[in-house]
């Protein structure tokens, strides 16, 4: 099986580009070298410089190779479309500049959604011609990723956001062309929306094209949806704890992916909140050696 584990700026506690928590993205780059990891994610489109002159040395000199990119933009939101085409652009010319390969699509939380985050069930839905507006955004960004850049795009469900749980997954994945659209899945993400992540695996594998692991807190996850906490304030409480601590089953992920022939990137994703002085390295090593205690290289 040939997978290679890598992880992402989020793991810093990097959500948006310029928020003035952030570490450095050259520590960010150290810290992931150091844990042992020889791949990285660009993180929010300007967290990273733009300018390949700058960043190709940095990724040398630290041994790491860029994985992929986040367009994490409004997609529910008709008014922010210029945003989601600026951010598309941008993360898949730096992408692209620098030989990576994964542009992965999400949609990010709304005011609507974000006090349902893991209750499918209470959630508010679009409207048919809402929807469609929606799906063919998705679609078009998919399309400029993979037809102009020659990418491979990736749609990735999210806490709080208009594609969170399992079913509204699944209606865009019959929408849109699978020549265009792929799935990045995420493990954590699938457990907090109250779905079993190695059931949708089983059932989509041959469409999943890269992997996030994230695992989660059972109790922290009860606690937010029953206080229907925020999603920052569920990172801030732990919710998204090391990886084999939660209940995410990664033995079982791992041989769903090994059953597929699966290859290429998992990345590692441990949203923190920056202002709880995470461990950062530390989570990083801990992530990684359980990783390779199941059966990882």
């Amino acid at each position: 099986m040939s997978i290679r584990i890598g992880n992402a700026p989020c793991s810093w506690g990097v959500e948006f580009a310029n928020d003035p928590r952030n570490p450095t993205w050259r520590e960010v780059l150290k810290q992931c070298a150091e844990a042992g990891y020889k791949g990285i994610e660009l993180g929010p489109v300007g967290f990273m410089p733009e300018d390949p002159a700058e960043l190709a040395p940095a990724l040398e000199e630290f041994d790491l190779e860029l994985i992929g990119g986040v367009v994490f933009r409004a997609y529910h939101d008709p008014d922010a479309w210029e945003d989601v085409l600026d951010a598309t652009h941008r993360t898949a010319k730096a992408l692209k500049a620098h030989g990576a390969q994964h542009l992965v699509l999400i949609d990010s939380i709304s005011p609507r959604r974000a006090p349902t985050a893991g209750r499918a069930a209470e959630a508010e839905q679009m409207d048919k011609a809402e929807w469609i507006a929606y799906r063919d955004r998705i679609a078009e960004t998919a399309r400029i990723g993979t037809e102009e850049y020659g990418l491979t795009v990736g749609i990735h469900a999210h806490a709080a956001g208009f594609m969170d749980f399992e079913p509204e997954l699944v209606r865009l994945l019959d929408e849109v062309d699978e020549k265009i659209l792929k799935i990045c899945f995420d493990t954590g993400h699938h457990s907090y929306a109250g779905f079993d992540p190695v059931a949708f695996m089983k059932r989509y594998v041959d469409r999943i094209s890269y992997m996030h692991f994230k695992d989660i807190d059972p109790k922290v996850k009860a606690d937010v949806i029953a206080n229907r906490t925020g999603f920052y304030d569920a990172c801030g409480q732990g919710i998204f704890c090391n990886l084999g601590d939660g209940d995410v089953d990664f033995p079982q992920v791992r041989q769903v992916l090994l059953d597929a022939g699966f290859e290429g990137w998992c990345t590692v994703e441990q949203d923190c909140d920056p202002t709880l002085d995470p461990d950062t390295l530390g989570d990083a090593r801990k992530n990684r050696e359980y990783l390779e205690s199941i059966g990882f290289s």
